[in-house]
């Protein structure tokens, strides 16, 4: 927000208090820059999104050969610059779709706020309530911006969104409401402290629109091998280039000839068989495959490479309000204790739950208890949660006297022997996590004239304690048991009272010692409370702030993290984790900050997350193998063809036949089958430890084809070239067969289809027109085919030995 240095005139409290700001007080205030008004954009614009998605040296160099190709007429040859438009377009629709979530982010909705203003109460947009502004606060409102109580008529607010604070917050003058909070009942007033960025919750919310993508390993290991092979391509190229043209007589016989073309076209054939690109693009479409997926089973997928995340995550941390509870409170249990003494008792408890002013936890009284006709009161207190008790007395009916329901140690006296055996009795109770309420009988009638500043009447004597306990979502259980179980460490995070908190995860299931820990005494070093993250479960009180940063501390330790939360006050957290769970009833700015919404806020679908996530990790695993094997042996070729000064043995479109067949096509529905293995790090190492040796094992087997073509006569370019791709064809579909061990009937019709497809190349004569192939004949056929067979010995080789590598280090 842009503030100017504009003074502002001095203004009577008193007089701002009666008739608010003035039409000239508030357009000041405007031109200040004293305004809610804050920026939308997130830190990422279209155009950036555009230039990192599309001016890389990656898509400079296949773009340049795509291009190249087209303008030399060699059409079937550019059919490889489709994967680099689709990587393009899938990145930069999947970075704008992040970057317009975070531009809608709004933790204050409420379309309009209520302002006194030149003494008429009017609504004015959220956006328009500028510093000083009297806000005028009715139960249902959202608080517009950080303000300072004036006038409070039992005004009581909701924060638990900001603060994760279950209990409502009861408000007296000179107190402060939060901008974000809602009004839950009673009225008042509030000047205005602090608007725009400098408020509460859009503080928080322009640190959560601060740009990030996901912390995705497959797509940190693309990034890596991308980079290494654009930077590698820059001296490769040049050598390609040089050796293409010596080998067609040198640069000027090759210009002058006009053979330059034919060597341009070998020098794309070998630069993008180097470039893995059908990798990412496959790797794209798995992730957005299983998006839709997941779609159907109400998780929605804010960021795709978030489908991988959950399978990776070894800490869960967990809020509990909203999150394990869906943030109401049910009745537990009433328990008598001097009923007789007091008829009609039920009915008075009806009576309390259907009250128009009735709080959240008196409501649920109704469960039980209905309110008697003809209960008419002549005097009613309403429940404060200052007082913490509310009352109403009756002098006719089924229940006289004066009735009292609330905290009980504020309803009862500590002196009398039987109120302090119900103190020591609900004690334990709200040790145990629940929320207790007593309910008092006076047979004297307290009417208005006589209400003293404590307002009890006299002669309390306790009738029925009542207890009410957060209801539990009813998959929490079974879900955090299946993730016990898969080895992820769980902790439970609040800002409600810890021994709430601890009662709550006790009821999940979760096994610990003591009452939860307060992280009022959490210290502030992230090393020193990394320490206290690992020997505790259980934090209540906890503070927005301390939330990320206790995600941060775990993080530092080596966890991947995953948070799930409802309120604002799980915004930085969720920003800041590994992996970001909002509930779909949460708040608009937790939904737009999360990886993962749970549309219908059933924890039952997380296992359904990570069973996606491990298909899509192990899957791409899989294939990459494929991917990073053609680039190693097309790397190796590159450089002995270059240094050799050969033309290089294969045309693009052959490349691109040869490629579909070992490793494009089967890749693609390889991407999509099931796969359950359990995650493990590593990917890449494991990934180059088989590609490199099998790589080299390919480029030997073309070498010595292409070696054999030159030394012996009668062999010609083109049956160099369909004999290199013979080849190269068997041994990578032996690559393929051992890579999808073992195997079932899916893998091998896969198989078989590439056999088949590779058959129909070499002999369906439209399939040999275009892709350029004249079959070898005699020694050439079978030097391709001797050659293959000790090639697919040595990836055979390749493969046990990294497997019993796998089974050692696991």
């Amino acid at each position: 927000m842009v503030r100017t240095a504009l003074a502002l005139p001095v203004i009577d409290e008193e007089m701002l208090a009666q008739n608010g700001l003035s039409a000239n007080d508030v357009r000041r205030r405007m031109e200040a820059g004293l305004h809610n008004r804050i920026a939308s954009d997130s830190s990422r614009s279209l155009w950036h999104i555009l230039r990192g998605n599309l001016f890389t040296l990656f898509n400079a160099i296949v773009g340049g050969s795509f291009v190249l190709l087209l303008a030399l007429g060699q059409w079937q040859d550019s059919l490889f610059g489709l994967a680099v438009i689709a990587n393009v377009l899938i990145g930069v629709v999947q970075e704008y779709r992040a970057k317009r979530s975070l531009d809608k982010l709004a933790v204050v909705h409420a379309p309009k706020a209520r302002v006194l203003r030149a003494g008429s109460v009017i609504e004015v947009a959220v956006a328009d309530v500028v510093l000083d502004d009297i806000l005028v606060l009715r139960a249902g409102d959202q608080v517009a911006a950080d303000a300072k109580v004036l006038q409070a008529d039992f005004l009581e607010l909701d924060q638990s969104l900001l603060t994760g604070e279950a209990d409502p917050a009861s408000m007296t003058e000179q107190g402060e409401v939060l901008s974000g909070s809602a009004v839950i009942a009673g009225q008042g007033r509030a000047r205005v402290v602090r608007v725009g960025t400098e408020s509460f919750a859009n503080a928080l919310t322009q640190e959560a629109k601060r740009f990030s993508l996901v912390n995705s390993e497959l797509r940190n290991a693309l990034n890596r091998i991308v980079r290494w092979i654009s930077w590698a391509l820059i001296p490769l190229i040049a050598l390609v280039v040089n050796g293409q043209m010596k080998a067609l007589g040198g640069w000027a016989q090759a210009i002058e000839s006009g053979s330059w073309r034919q060597g341009a076209v070998s020098a794309a054939a070998s630069t993008i068989s180097m470039i893995p690109q059908g990798l990412v693009l496959i790797t794209s479409i798995a992730f957005a495959l299983a998006a839709v997926k997941l779609a159907r089973n109400q998780v929605l997928v804010q960021e795709l490479p978030a489908v991988e995340g959950l399978a990776r995550v070894d800490m869960v941390c967990l809020d509990k309000t909203g999150t394990l509870t869906d943030g109401t409170l049910v009745l537990d249990s009433v328990r008598e204790v001097d009923t007789p003494s007091a008829l009609g008792w039920r009915e008075v408890l009806g009576w309390f739950g259907t009250d128009a002013n009735a709080n959240a936890t008196a409501r649920g009284l109704v469960v039980e208890f209905a309110g008697a006709e003809g209960l008419s009161p002549v005097t009613v207190i309403p429940f404060s949660s200052t007082r913490k008790w509310g009352s109403v007395a009756f002098d006719s009916g089924i229940a006289p006297g004066s009735w009292v329901l609330g905290a009980p140690e504020t309803v009862l006296n500590t002196s009398v022997p039987d109120d302090s055996a119900v103190l020591n009795a609900t004690a334990e109770l709200a040790g145990a996590g629940l929320r207790t309420l007593v309910l008092a009988h006076s047979h004297h009638l307290l009417r208005e004239s006589e209400l003293a500043p404590q307002g009890l009447p006299r002669a309390l004597r306790t009738v029925a304690i009542i207890t009410f306990r957060e209801r539990i979502r009813s998959d929490a259980k079974e879900t955090l048991d299946y993730f016990r179980e898969q080895g992820v460490a769980l902790r439970i995070i609040s800002g409600d009272n810890p021994r709430t908190v601890a009662a709550v995860a006790r009821t999940v299931g979760l096994q610990f010692e003591g009452d939860g820990y307060d992280a009022r005494d959490l210290p502030g070093d992230l090393s020193l409370m990394g320490d206290v993250l690992e020997d505790h479960h259980v934090f209540g009180r906890v503070t927005p702030t301390q939330k990320r940063d206790m995600v941060i501390a775990l993080q530092n330790r080596g966890h991947v993290v995953a948070m799930t939360g409802d309120g604002v006050n799980d915004v930085l957290a969720l920003k800041r984790a590994d992996i970001g769970i909002a509930m779909g009833s949460g708040a608009d700015a937790t939904k737009a900050v999360s990886r993962l919404v749970l549309l219908d806020g059933q924890f039952s679908h997380l296992p359904i997350v990570v069973a996606e996530g491990r298909r899509v990790i192990a899957n791409i695993e899989l294939v990459s193998k494929l991917f990073l094997t053609k680039t190693v042996y097309a790397v190796l070729l590159a450089l002995a063809f270059g240094l050799l000064l050969w033309e290089f043995p294969f045309l693009p479109r052959q490349l691109s036949a040869a490629d579909g067949l070992t490793i494009g096509i089967p890749a693609f529905f390889l991407a999509l089958l099931p796969n359950q293995c359990r995650y493990l790090p590593g990917f890449l190492r494991r990934s180059l430890a088989f590609s490199i040796p099998a790589g080299i094992a390919i480029s030997l087997v073309i070498l010595t084809v292409n070696t054999y073509s030159r030394v012996t006569v009668g062999n010609t370019q083109d049956s160099a070239q369909t004999a290199s791709v013979l080849a190269v064809s068997v041994v990578g579909l032996w690559v393929l067969a051992v890579l999808i061990r073992p195997l079932n009937r899916s893998r091998a019709l896969i198989l078989a289809s590439m056999y088949i497809g590779l058959l129909g190349c070499l002999i369906v004569p439209f399939l040999r027109d275009f892709f350029d192939l004249q079959l070898p004949t005699g020694d050439l056929l079978a030097v391709a085919i001797g050659t293959a067979i000790p090639g697919c010995v040595g990836i055979e080789i390749t493969y046990r030995i990294q497997k019993r590598r796998n089974r050692a280090s696991n």
